[in-house]
């Protein structure tokens, strides 16, 4: 990476330069996987797609649907269409019209595009259909609750048809920002788009991406005034944050989680060792692992260990779900039953300083049972890559959290699902999920969520670690900035005392 391989201090000159007063410039963790939202896997697109692409609706942390491009919307009697009427006079970063036919190609696109990350998040739709200029209507296969939700996300973001063929890397999205420019590995230039709809309400001419992966670096950065922002802050670095004048902290609990996905059933030439075919190998691996030591080494106390996909905050977790505790002697007993005294495998992460620390964690408490863990940290969006093509054991991973349980697992561990990195298949949960997905009732619905994660507890695709609030970091001349319980970063209405 060209910023983990500079010193702090050349760095801060290097970004400085040519850095203006209505330039925000924020400091992200990772690289994105490109500027395409139906193609999208990471956080940080996610980041960046805020600023950058709207969708039909919005969705706070008070779990209510608002308008965004869509004005209103209706279900008929049995919840199988619905129907978005578009805010009139809404114009793509290229000057071509926000219009339901529009809607519909966007739609159509993220069903059909062969690579598209949102087919799982769309399965329920059954056609789309063009009412009139304004208005469009999605026909769904069976009633779906989660689809208001899914298109406040990326499956909603809505792009310039005359873009799609270039997409992944020149945009013509809908947001407060259009795209300029991007740099792999560095940064993403975008600027304020004079024609959004509510363009009074973001004060920044510029907005300035920098990527930035090691964390002492980031608030190097900040703290010479080279950044603005920064996302993910160091645990660590939490206490001298606050007793800096110069900067603020702000701090929401997430809805997401980081774990350890095992390649089960992704490809034919890695899941194939004992860790893969083996559902004693991957408890005596959970066993060998102490969440607590990761919470405190790492965490600095606040990565509240982790057991499932819900955090404590969403009404759909599991509270008798209890997180394993670490016992050696237990994890080196099912191997022996297992038939063996060793297990070895690759544990792949991206090369963030936490990630490290976190892996490095994991070989040292797994070796004490038994298991000899290579490490491998390559670039984040090569971790991608390699995740969806099954060129992996075993891999650090992260998901910043839906609202809608939906959003935190079904197209993690269904069997044809986008973001099944483990490759997992099971008939029970595919039909425990998909109902789920139909049912509006939530006593049912939880009741469904919870059958299908007493399997996965006990087949163990994904070792679920911890809970990981959302620590911001803001120069103390930035204004009007809200943390959000997904870690997206909102710029509306911020701005920059004088």
């Amino acid at each position: 990476m060209r910023f983990s391989s500079l010193l702090p201090a050349v760095m801060t000159a290097f970004i400085a330069a040519g850095a203006q007063a209505d330039d925000l410039k924020i400091g992200l963790q990772d690289d994105l996987d490109g500027l395409d939202p139906a193609r999208s896997r990471t956080f940080v697109g996610e980041v960046v797609f805020e600023s950058l692409c709207d969708s039909l609706v919005a969705i706070g942390a008070d779990l209510v649907v608002k308008p965004e491009l869509a004005e209103k919307w209706s279900w008929n009697a049995d919840g199988t269409e619905l129907t978005l009427t578009l805010s009139p006079n809404l114009k793509f970063h290229d000057g071509s019209a926000i219009d339901a036919a529009a809607v519909k190609a966007n739609l159509d696109r993220a069903v059909t595009l062969p690579d598209s990350m949102r087919r799982s998040e769309l399965q329920s739709v059954k056609g789309v259909e063009v009412v009139d200029g304004l208005t469009v209507k999605i026909m769904l296969k069976q009633p779906d609750p989660t689809l208001l939700p899914q298109l406040s996300n990326r499956a909603g973001m809505m792009l310039s048809p005359a873009s799609f063929e270039k997409a992944v890397t020149a945009p013509s999205c809908s947001g407060p920002y259009k795209f300029v420019a991007r740099q792999q590995n560095y940064k993403i230039d975008l600027e304020k788009f004079a024609d959004y709809r509510n363009a009074a309400d973001y004060h920044f001419d510029k907005l300035t991406f920098m990527i930035i992966p090691d964390t002492t670096v980031r608030l190097a950065n900040l703290r010479s005034g080279a950044l603005d922002m920064l996302e993910r802050l160091a645990p660590s670095d939490i206490p001298s944050v606050k007793a800096d004048d110069k900067l603020q902290l702000a701090q929401v609990t997430s809805v997401g989680y980081q774990g350890m996905t095992i390649n089960v059933g992704n490809g034919t030439t890695r899941a194939k060792g004992l860790l893969a075919k083996d559902k004693r190998i991957r408890l005596a691996l959970e066993l060998a692992i102490d969440r607590n030591v990761i919470n405190d080494v790492v965490g600095s106390g606040i990565f509240q260990p982790a057991q499932q996909p819900f955090a404590g905050v969403s009404p759909y977790h599991n509270k008798d779900i209890k997180v394993t505790a670490r016992d050696v002697a237990k994890a080196k007993s099912i191997l022996k039953e297992a038939g063996v005294e060793k297990v070895s495998f690759e544990l792949l992460f991206a090369n963030s300083t936490t990630s490290q620390q976190v892996a490095e964690l994991i070989q040292a408490m797994a070796a004490e049972a038994g298991f000899d863990i290579k490490l491998r940290a390559v670039e984040f969006t090569s971790m991608l890559a390699q995740t969806q093509s099954g060129d992996f054991d075993a891999v650090l991973t992260g998901w910043s959290g839906r609202y809608d349980p939906d959003g935190n697992l079904h197209q993690f561990v269904t069997c044809k699902a986008s973001l099944n990195y483990a490759g997992f298949c099971n008939e029970q949960v595919d039909k425990d999920l998909n109902t789920a997905k139909v049912t509006a009732d939530f006593e049912t619905r939880k009741k469904f969520y919870d059958d299908a994660q007493s399997i996965l507890q006990d087949q163990l695709p994904i070792i679920y670690l911890y809970h990981q609030p959302w620590p911001f970091v803001l120069a103390k001349n930035l204004k009007g900035f809200t943390p959000l319980p997904t870690g997206l970063i909102s710029i509306k209405g911020m701005t920059r005392a004088s």
